[in-house]
């Protein structure tokens, strides 16, 4: 009934992954390698994360 008010973690890990691969491209554009690659790992361990919790949802 509240389910409303509830906070949704999916969407909050999506707007972290968007600044992710932001911060990743300027990284980049800048020469930092090493950087781009480590923002690159973190934004992809967090799209993991997303699949995961949306293949949970969908299995309720």
């Amino acid at each position: 009934m509240f389910s409303i008010f509830k906070p949704n973690p999916i969407k909050k890990l999506k707007k972290l992954h968007d600044v992710k691969l932001e911060q990743a491209m300027q990284a980049q554009r800048k020469g930092d390698i090493r950087g781009y690659s480590q923002l690159t790992f973190e934004a992809d361990e967090i799209h993991k994360e997303i699949l995961a919790l949306e293949e949970k949802n969908q299995n309720k």
